[in-house]
């Protein structure tokens, strides 16, 4: 069966992974509009209760990130839509310039309500439906607010009762992440050894291309916390959580000094420039940092390698670093490039001791143990 997926297509393989990974939000949906559609329906007794279904599916979408804000911008937006739909298409009609006017004024009011994208697009559609396909009707429009109001709330309940689980989406966000800066710093020292200009810029382009990766981790991030406070059933998975939340910061620095550390090697090509091939071998081997930290982050609990061994594995590389010649004279280097590429590499390993539990604090002290005790040894003169 393995064998047969992997003969498909890479484009056929992308989207059936890409339907495997939406498998719980289509659920979601789906039994969300049913409950909806039922509750509306059957239990209340209202005809065709469109909006109750189609509330249940948008405040759930397929995005975790601000989803109980998203339902009262929807039900907001529907309420507007509505209500301005049957005040005005009772009284002037339907028509092409009735209908115009009614989505300018429901989307106006919806503005000056609410800044977000939501409401007024919904106040729009929710006003075009009234003037068109659903006029208004003997019971006026506060059934259609009701069933909005339905379809909202069984959202919410829906997303509690079948959550996601709110560290998984976070942790592939960081491992992937993760991943692609080890497979930059190797390319950037296999660049800079063999002085190979395209190593060192598919290097810089691989790590610029990266903030989308870090955007959907914050996305992710905000949704996981948001599930650890609408679930039971993940109440326990805060202090998680919190901790990945805590890495985010830390690693987009660390993404940060390494797009710098890049653009400098490639302009050291350019250049003609020789770095130090101490410092070259210490940028190679910042891969393995990149990876215990990958292999951490998508570590089950209490599984290894776990925070301790990954701060182990940058606490020497912090000591190699400290005992590169460049430490104690950089300002003597004929090379700014190579004065910044150092700079860089300290600094991306002070970020990646924070990724691995270290305070900043702690992390700084790192890169300045080494330096103190060599001072602290010279003999008074």
């Amino acid at each position: 069966m393995l064998r047969r997926h992997n003969a498909l297509p890479q484009t056929l393989q992308r989207r059936t992974k890409r339907l495997w990974n939406a498998k719980l939000p289509v659920l979601q949906c789906a039994v969300a509009a049913a409950i909806a559609w039922f509750i509306a329906n059957d239990l209340i007794g209202h005809v065709s209760p469109f909006f109750a279904p189609i509330a249940a599916i948008i405040s759930l979408g397929l995005s975790l990130q601000q989803r109980l804000r998203r339902s009262l911008e929807l039900v907001g937006g529907v309420t507007l839509g509505i209500g301005v739909g049957d005040l005005l298409i009772s009284a002037i009609g339907t028509g092409p310039w009735q209908l115009g006017l009614v989505v300018a004024i429901a989307m106006s009011v919806a503005l000056l309500a609410d800044r977000g994208p939501l409401v007024p697009m919904q106040a729009a559609s929710s006003a075009v439906l009234v003037a068109t396909l659903i006029p208004p009707g003997s019971t006026g429009g506060w059934t259609r607010m009701l069933d909005a109001l339905i379809g909202g709330l069984v959202g919410v309940v829906i997303a509690a009762i079948i959550p996601n689980s709110p560290a998984r989406r976070p942790r592939k966000d960081a491992a992937k992440v993760l991943d692609t800066m080890r497979r930059v710093v190797a390319s950037i020292a296999a660049g800079l050894t063999d002085r190979d200009i395209s190593s060192l810029e598919w290097a810089l382009e691989t790590a610029r291309a990266t903030q989308p990766d870090l955007d959907q981790l914050s996305a992710d991030l905000a949704g996981g916390l948001e599930i650890t406070k609408v679930s039971p059933m993940f109440w326990s998975s805060r202090p998680r959580m919190d901790k990945l939340q805590a890495i985010a910061d830390p690693l987009d620095n660390a993404v940060r000094n390494v797009r710098v550390m890049s653009r400098r090697a490639v302009a050291s090509n350019q250049n003609g420039e020789r770095i130090d091939a101490d410092l070259v071998r210490e940028i190679g081997r910042l891969a393995e940092s990149f990876k215990i930290l990958r292999d951490v982050v998508l570590a089950e609990p209490g599984a290894q390698p776990d925070q301790a061994e990954a701060a182990r594995v940058l606490r020497s590389a912090a000591r190699r670093a400290n005992k590169l010649p460049m430490h104690d004279d950089m300002a003597d280097s004929d090379s700014l490039n190579e004065v910044m590429i150092y700079g860089q590499l300290r600094s991306t390993i002070v970020d990646l001791l924070q990724v691995a539990g270290l305070s900043r604090t702690s992390a700084v002290a790192q890169m300045h143990d080494v330096q103190k005790r060599k001072d602290t040894a010279k003999p008074p003169e």
